[in-house]
Order: structure tokens, then sequence, then C-alpha cells
């Protein structure tokens, strides 16, 4: 939970972040910055704000705002109950600052993002791969994957098959994927 002050602060936030990249924004976007706080009243460690530029049946066009250190919680795209569908196929691409992806895999000695102890035991999956301006990544469906910022933020790209937030798995059942937003 997060109060209406808090949530306007971290959309405040996440334009004039937005508006450092350089990207041709349209002033009305602002008013499309979701706040994912992972309902775990952390929101500086622990969520994600969310720019949808582009949701359709069968595409996904999202921008992820990461705070510097701030990092989004092991989860996954699974697929359709009834197996009509896959699950989302979603392609990262680093645009600004420095982020870290961690997927199935071999674990760095060090890895580059070191997430607070109390999240350690919701974390499984381990290699990394950087999203620096340029790099790249592309996770099937139904793979676990998580995501941080470096010291300085990060603007990740997010293209995917058809967007199914509400749907995504969390490895930790305490996390919440819609922002409750409470007055004050």
């Amino acid at each position: 939970m997060i109060t209406a002050r808090e949530w306007q602060n971290a959309v405040n936030w996440a334009w004039d972040y937005l508006l450092e990249t350089g990207l041709p924004l349209r002033p009305e976007e602002k008013n499309n910055i979701e706040i994912a706080d992972c309902g775990l009243s952390n929101f500086d460690t622990v969520g994600l704000h969310i720019l949808t530029l582009c949701s359709t049946e069968w595409l996904g066009s999202k921008l992820l705002i990461l705070k510097p250190g701030q990092f989004f919680p092991q989860h996954k795209h699974p697929p359709s109950l009834d197996g009509s569908y896959p699950g989302k196929t979603e392609y990262l691409r680093g645009q600004y600052g420095e982020a870290f992806l961690y997927v199935p895999g071999d674990r760095r000695e060090e890895p580059h993002y070191k997430p607070p102890a109390e999240y350690l035991e919701y974390l499984t999956v381990w290699e990394e791969h950087s999203l620096e301006p340029g790099r790249d990544y592309l996770c099937p469906p139904n793979v676990w994957h998580w995501f941080a910022a470096g010291p300085s933020g990060a603007v990740i790209w997010s293209i995917s098959s058809k967007v199914t937030d509400s749907a995504d798995q969390f490895f930790d059942t305490r996390i919440k994927r819609k922002t409750e937003i409470i007055e004050t």
C-alpha cells in the first residue's frame, strides 16, 4: 500500500527521470505511468514504475523505470489456464542508466546487484545479463526472472506479446501485483 501522495511523488519522479533520457514523450503520457509497489511497503527498494505505450491483443510496449538500486522481484509470465496462450514472451532492452536481468543459469561469483538480505530467499535465478543502453535479452514465456537498477537508476524497454501483467506469478507469494492506494 502507498498513500496518494507517495503515488504522485513516484509518478513525478518517474516522469522527470524519463525526460532526462531524451526520449520523445507526449505530456499526456505522464498520466499512464503505473506504480507497481508490490504491496511490500518498501517502494524505494522493491517495485517498478511502468509507462505503457501500447497494449493490444497481440503486442505490449512499455518503459520500465527503476529508481537507483530498486529491483523488481522474481516473477514469470505463465500460460493461460485453458492453454490457449503460451505466456508472455518479453524482449527487454536497456535504454538509459544501468540495469541487470537475472534468469535461470550459472551464477556470477560476484553479481553486480546485491539485493537486501530479507529478499534473498525469494530469488532463485542468478544468471546475470547487463541491460545497459543497447544491451538486450529475449525472455521466453514461463521463465523465472527479475531485474534491478544500478546506482543511477534505469529505463528498460519491454516489448512483448500481449500485456498480461495481472497474470504474472511471483516467487514471493506476499507480492500483490495491483497497487493499493490509501488516503491519509
